[in-house]
């Protein structure tokens, strides 16, 4: 596929590397068992993958039906090289359902060494999976919902009414001050150092740009005067959209820490993060994560190097 242009960050998850073919998803027969059929397992944010010698893991793309005669459904990801791939979430191994030789891992964990090819199938197989084990009854009267459209729509037999896959945009903020400092928290549910930028939920009828200056002011009280969108990151875990954006509070002085939300709440220099870093006062996000890919970004280089 064609390179997508635009300020984008580099972030696990985020390279096409699979057809989606989702014109195909409404034929007859999509589904279906054939020689072209290729299966990809998930369970619980974790996807069966396959570790090279140099630590990079490719999507297992597997040959049988892995459901074991089971009634788990099956969703089209796409096209990969000629074979239609379907992804499965399996539940716990079980006698009629095992892991043969399967290797399973926690996508969160690992995304950042997965291979650029199979990101979005990974990535895809993980969102849908957790939507159909949470999406099983019709929320107007309870009625199991039957999957349609290759397993993309889920539709109630009683009242016909279709529930579709649901991405919650959430908002993830770089924010520097008139000094080019960043601002670094530490959410009160995060363990002890583990600092972050700021994020949160887009509320209905609200702007992303107003997102951003809403959950600043909430949170640390001070007042964001510019933004700039950086990139997107999908986050199925369960259901994320991450939308990256530098913010600049020129203007900001004291912090306001929103009670039993943020513990803790600085402005760092370039110099006082990388002494905090060695003296291991604090931590940072992982490098799948695109807070990790905000405060890069705002480094010049990674942080942790």
């Amino acid at each position: 596929m064609a390179k997508l242009r635009g300020p984008h960050l580099s972030t696990p998850l985020t390279l096409l590397g699979s057809d989606r073919d989702a014109l195909l998803r409404g034929d007859e027969g999509i589904l279906d068992p054939g020689e072209d059929a290729r299966y990809l397992v998930s369970r619980a944010g974790a996807v069966a993958l396959h570790e090279d010698e140099d630590g990079t893991l490719h999507a297992v793309l597997e040959t049988e039906d892995p459901r074991g005669g089971t009634l788990q459904p099956l969703v089209l990801l796409g096209r990969r090289d000629g074979y239609r791939v379907l992804a499965v979430e399996v539940p716990e191994p079980s006698p009629e359902l095992d892991d043969p030789g399967r290797d399973l891992r926690d996508l969160r964990r690992v995304a950042d060494r997965l291979h650029d090819r199979d990101a979005d199938l990974a990535a895809a197989a993980v969102a849908m999976g957790f939507w159909h084990r949470s999406m099983r009854h019709c929320p107007q009267c309870g009625t199991v919902l039957e999957a349609e459209m290759a397993g993309w729509v889920l539709r109630c037999p009683e009242d016909g009414i279709e529930q579709f896959p649901r991405t919650d945009p959430a908002v993830i903020m770089a924010v520097r001050d008139g000094q080019d400092r960043l601002l670094l928290a530490r959410n009160a549910h995060f363990p002890s150092g583990f600092h972050s930028v700021l994020a949160g939920f887009v509320e209905p009828g609200e702007s992303l740009e107003n997102a951003v200056a809403r959950e600043v002011g909430e949170e640390v009280g001070i007042t964001v005067e510019e933004v700039e969108y950086v990139g997107s990151q999908p986050w199925p875990f369960p259901r994320s959209l991450m939308l990256g954006y530098r913010a600049w509070a020129p203007g900001a002085d004291a912090l306001t820490l929103q009670d039993e939300e943020i513990a803790e709440a600085r402005w760092f220099s370039r110099e006082e993060l990388a002494a905090a870093l060695e003296a291991e006062e604090i931590q940072l996000p992982g490098a799948a994560s695109m807070g990790r890919a905000l405060i890069d970004d705002w480094y010049g280089r990674s942080a942790e190097r």
